[in-house]
């Protein structure tokens, strides 16, 4: 005797199986796209000092993408779907201009207007509203424009050598600055970009930005406060890494000061704004606290 196998129809997916494969391909269609730009990023701009930060926030804006997904999924459909052709048109239309012309700040940024336009064509308005903040915060991986990064970048190294210098000199330091170069006992030392450039800032409001995220603070004006806050305490960072370098340089010779404790006084950096926007977050809870009270 054989078996009979009887072929009925197959049980239909639900609803959330067909999104979730809907939501993977399209990620592995995303990640297609731009494989090519992360790996020439890879080789290139996020290898220098300036902006090593690149990756980190392509994670974690990744990341945070992610911890919304599921919440995206259960929302009901309602398609924007004249806003996100349009975008998706321009976005992939910028793609094709950065990535031609070598126009890294094109190239980089399309990505955001990709993610919005699928999440318009997709969910709408309401899951483009939900995940606002990571597409926001992707744009601190966006390479700004050379013009913009040295107008910017000349006067606060300026800022930051003279600070640095007069500090060290009141505590009693033989050292002397000519323009971005500080001169302590025999030794001469160049304030460069990464050590207080324009990009060094935009890393710490940007790990400013995620603490404010992840507090989940409802207050705007204490979010606006501590977001304008992150600016001088990344100017007084930066100063303390300088002076962090100088005083090795001085005291251990110029090999220690380039060598592991270089590349060290940037967890300096990250350490004491971490610090300082943690003191400042407190003070500013105690304030906003108090007028809540009152």
């Amino acid at each position: 005797m054989s078996a009979v196998v009887r072929s009925g129809p197959q049980p239909a997916r639900s609803p959330r199986e067909v999104d979730a494969w809907s939501a993977g391909t399209l990620a592995a269609g995303f990640l297609l796209l731009y494989l090519p730009t992360y790996w020439g990023l890879s080789q290139t701009l996020w290898r220098s000092d300036e902006q090593g930060h690149g990756p980190i926030i392509l994670a974690l804006g990744l990341w945070l993408l992610y911890r919304a997904s599921g919440e995206l999924l259960e929302m009901a459909p309602r398609p924007a779907h004249a806003a996100g052709w349009g975008l998706l048109v321009l976005s992939l239309l910028l793609y094709a201009l950065g990535r031609s012309q070598a126009v890294l700040m094109f190239e980089v940024g399309s990505q955001i207007g990709v993610l919005a336009s699928l999440l318009l064509l997709f969910r709408g308005w309401r899951a483009l509203r939900r995940v606002w903040f990571p597409l926001f915060f992707l744009l601190f991986m966006v390479p700004l424009p050379e013009a913009l990064v040295a107008a910017v970048t000349a006067p606060l190294k300026s800022a930051v050598s003279a600070t640095a210098s007069s500090l060290l000199y009141q505590l009693g330091y033989p050292v002397g600055r000519s323009g971005v170069i500080l001169t302590v006992g025999p030794f001469q030392l160049l304030v460069a970009d990464a050590c207080a450039g324009l990009n060094s800032m935009f890393t710490l409001e940007a790990l400013g930005m995620l603490y404010m995220s992840l507090m989940k603070y409802t207050s705007k004006a204490r979010n606006v406060a501590l977001a304008l806050l992150l600016v001088p305490i990344a100017f007084v960072s930066n100063v303390v890494r300088v002076m962090v370098l100088v005083l090795v340089t001085y005291h251990f010779g110029d090999a220690a000061g380039q060598g592991f404790v270089h590349g060290f006084a940037g967890m300096v950096l990250f350490v004491v704004a971490l610090m300082l926007m943690l003191v400042a977050d407190r003070a500013l809870g105690a304030i906003f606290d108090s007028r809540r009270a009152a």
